[in-house]
């Protein structure tokens, strides 16, 4: 009997040690990889994005991090080229041991380093790149996006612009000559084509990446006079493609289509003018008419004013959204665990279904591992007090509507569409 109790004695002694061993388990800090443009052209993109993450984060540690442990984030600059890139990334989670990774802007960065991740079996948030082709081609287990992808972001921009000028007829569109200005193109056209078939594309154009001067393209353009002129390029080429056809009077004679001008609305300065839709790849916008009013959205976007000398731009609050996908995964897995600091396994399995919302309205991930992201876009509009053009007649649309099922993809999905189904998405209207 002395025998067996003391069976039980040791077994007893294991458990605690067992317990005060999970109890251990809880880390010092929880490690976030982090990679953006933090130099060249697209950093305009990049050093927001790191500005709000060290505003959010800073905040979110002195309320007590996430479950009690800090959060300390490693900034990888995706403008050292790919190669630089992935190695880092490596070395962030085999030597540093990173818990978790943001990666990428890039959608070319994303495609490259998805396997990466699922190799690495490391959970990767893909908090601002938008090519639909990675979770819709290749199912993962650790890669999940925290904000919408390209389909539903071009397919919104069809429905404003067929409710707000469905009687155009012709359309050229100036794109930058990679995989997002071909992809982005294709999506928006096969849309367009499905619901409204009888416009004619009359100029494409596909400038080199970084192009300072488009003036062959303008000039073409003014003989052409088409009624609606769309680009999805970005940062400091659609910034010089805008100000060149300001000067040149393109913009006083088309409509321009821009799905992701809210990132250059500061930067345009007067050039864009009124009457043209603008993009913000999701519900982003400093002035979100739903939010403007909200005293936390008042005061962030006012400190973020104060750090960088600038509104916040959509990559501002895809971060704000990572964040807080990072800060909602974690406690649910912490419930799901008895109040104990998750695996990182048990934080994977959580991730499907997670809800969670940053600065703009609520995100879910799907079981395929997209965030669902309602869409906001609007006309611009040159207001006093502002040197630089703002959104009216803003719509935003209805994320489960517009995004691809979960299975399909997304050049197949569109050209199911019908006319019809521009009066069956719901989209709620704001003036400015």
């Amino acid at each position: 009997m002395m025998g067996i109790r003391n069976i039980a004695a040791a077994l007893a002694m294991t458990l605690m040690a067992g317990g005060a061993a999970l109890a251990a388990d809880k880390p010092a800090d929880l490690k976030v990889g982090i990679t953006a443009f933090l130099s060249g052209p697209a950093s305009i993109f990049g050093q927001p994005a790191k500005a709000a993450a060290e505003m959010i984060i800073k905040d979110m540690n002195a309320n007590g991090g996430i479950g009690g442990v800090p959060v300390k984030a490693y900034y990888v600059d995706e403008g050292a080229g790919g190669e630089a890139l992935l190695a880092e990334y490596r070395r962030l989670v085999q030597n540093v041991r990173a818990d978790v990774m943001f990666a990428s802007i890039s959608s070319g960065n994303c495609n490259k380093i998805a396997p990466l991740a699922e190799d690495l079996k490391i959970l990767n948030l893909m908090w601002d790149c938008g090519t639909q082709r990675i979770l819709e081609e290749k199912k993962y287990r650790y890669v999940f996006r925290t904000q919408a992808n390209a389909a539903p972001e071009m397919l919104a921009t069809v429905l404003y612009l067929l409710k707000t000028k469905p009687d155009f007829k012709t359309i050229a569109v100036v794109n930058q000559d990679y995989a997002w200005g071909r992809d982005s193109w294709h999506i928006f056209h096969t849309a367009l084509k499905a619901m409204k078939p009888d416009f004619k594309v009359v100029a494409e154009f596909f400038p080199k990446f970084g192009a300072p001067d488009f003036s062959t393209e303008i000039s073409r353009l003014q003989a052409l006079r088409p009624d609606v002129i769309f680009s999805t390029a970005w940062g400091g080429d659609l910034e010089t493609f805008v100000k060149q056809a300001s000067q040149r009077g393109l913009t006083r004679n088309s409509t321009f289509i821009l799905p992701l001008a809210e990132s250059s609305l500061q930067g345009f300065g007067k050039a864009l003018g009124a009457g043209h839709v603008v993009g913000g790849r999701g519900d982003h916008y400093f002035l979100h008419p739903e939010k403007k009013n909200n005293p936390d959205f008042k005061k962030f976007v006012a400190d973020f004013k104060a750090k960088t000398g600038a509104y916040p731009i959509y990559p501002v609050f895809h971060m704000s959204q990572a964040l807080a996908a990072l800060k909602t995964v974690y406690e649910k897995a912490i419930a799901a665990n008895g109040g104990e600091w998750p695996s990182h396994e048990q934080v994977v399995d959580a991730m499907p279904g997670l809800t969670f919302a940053g600065l703009g309205r609520p995100v879910t991930i799907r079981s395929d591992g997209q965030g669902i992201e309602d869409q906001l876009l609007g006309t611009s509009v040159v207001v006093d007090g502002y040197d630089f053009p703002l959104m009216d007649n803003m719509m935003i649309f209805d994320s489960d509507v517009i995004t691809t099922p979960v299975g399909k993809l997304s050049a197949d999905w569109l050209k199911t569409l019908t006319p019809a189904f521009i009066d069956r998405v719901p989209v709620k209207t704001y003036s400015r």
